[in-house]
């Protein structure tokens, strides 16, 4: 099984889907597939008989569909790569561009090329990702993750206390 992940935000990653029909349609997935498809549009693909689709599903939903494929193409997010190293899965990330409207900024694309300094593979052409599916990636052998996430982080570092203290040290200037 192959699952896709493409997030929940409002932006389409239309392209990701039009990949995955041209995967389909010439064979090169031949095994079920399913699909986290936000909020793209996948009426050229909700019919195949190989997929499986949701719009939005619940962590450990998704989690289980990670253990039990042999590849996991998912878009460029912090909290889906995390999840992904942590689960040792052999994944692949497609960052949204926003050359294609897929989100604001660059991000997810400068996240990927940083990522794949540490081995993860990042697919920018159907080709890399043709590439992927035929011969997927090894799971990350590198703890990237080793640390707290960034809310924890703020939290920490940020406690009511020190924003009053902040807030009073600002408000004498």
């Amino acid at each position: 099984m192959i699952t896709v992940t493409l997030g929940t935000i409002p932006f389409q990653f239309d392209r990701a889907i039009t990949w995955l029909g041209i995967l389909l349609d010439r064979q090169i997935i031949t095994e079920p597939v399913f699909l986290q498809y936000g909020s793209s549009d996948i009426s050229a693909i909700a019919q195949h008989p190989l997929v499986t689709a949701l719009p939005v599903v619940q962590s450990e939903y998704l989690k289980a569909q990670v253990d039990a494929s042999r590849l996991v193409i998912a878009h460029a997010g912090q909290g889906s790569t995390r999840m992904l190293v942590e689960r040792s899965a052999s994944f692949i990330i497609l960052p949204r561009l926003a050359l294609h409207r897929e989100h604001i900024d660059n991000h997810q694309l400068m996240f990927a090329r940083g990522m794949s300094n540490f081995g993860i593979r990042c697919c920018i052409t159907l080709d890399e990702v043709v590439e992927a599916v035929l011969q997927p990636p090894a799971p990350c052998a590198v703890d990237l993750f080793d640390g707290p996430k960034l809310a924890e982080y703020l939290r920490r570092c940020y406690t009511p206390s020190r924003i009053q203290v902040q807030r009073l040290l600002l408000s004498r200037r």
